[in-house]
């Protein structure tokens, strides 16, 4: 259950992460009501997977699935640059998420 809450506060992380994007510095209202509303339950599912999985294995795979996500939806939506190394370079974080899970005790 603590891989589930940790991969849907990844994916909240996500949708705020691009909200904050379109929210211009805050100077557009509905992607910053975005953003506040969105923080809180990816960090309220965060700290309910750290109640078991370990700090360090919880935090990366967080910051990973977000780091991943908001890379492939700034690559889709955003027109954001691809290039074999920065493709690469989340294909590697990927990779480690899914050794922090395999090294899981749950």
């Amino acid at each position: 259950m603590a891989w589930l809450a940790l991969i849907g506060a990844g994916l909240i992380e996500i949708a705020w992460a691009w909200a904050m994007k379109e929210s211009h510095g805050f100077t557009r209202l509905i992607p910053s009501v975005i953003v506040v509303l969105t923080i809180p339950p990816s960090i309220f599912l965060l700290s309910y997977a750290m109640k078991s999985l370990p700090l360090g294995t919880s935090y990366i795979a967080w910051t990973g699935i977000g780091a991943v996500g908001t890379f492939a939806i700034g690559s889709i939506f955003l027109g954001e640059t691809l290039t074999p190394f920065r493709v690469g370079s989340a294909a590697l974080i990927v990779i480690g998420l899914i050794g922090l899970k395999l090294a899981s005790a749950e």
